[in-house]
C-alpha cells in the first residue's frame, strides 16, 4: 500500500462555520461567520446563498480553484 503525500483536505481549503445562536432546524434564520483556517480571515453571511459565496471567493482570491476538483 501507497499513502498520497497530498492532504485530500489541504489546510489551505478548510474553513470554520459558526452558526448564529438564533438558528436551529426548524428555524428561518441562517447566519454566522465563517473563518479561514490559514488566515483567520473572517466573513459573516446571512443565508445559505451568501455562505457558498463567501467560501467561492474566498477560494478564488487565493488563487485555488481546488473547490471544483474536491471529491
Amino acid at each position: 500500500m501507497v499513502l498520497s503525500p497530498h492532504s485530500s483536505y489541504p489546510q489551505s481549503l478548510a474553513y470554520v462555520i459558526r452558526l448564529h445562536h438564533d438558528c436551529a432546524s426548524d428555524a428561518r434564520v441562517f447566519a454566522g461567520r465563517v473563518e479561514h483556517v490559514a488566515s483567520g480571515r473572517q466573513f459573516e453571511f446571512r443565508s445559505a446563498e451568501e455562505l457558498i459565496a463567501c467560501l467561492v471567493r474566498d477560494a478564488a482570491c487565493n488563487g485555488n480553484d481546488s473547490l471544483e476538483r474536491a471529491p
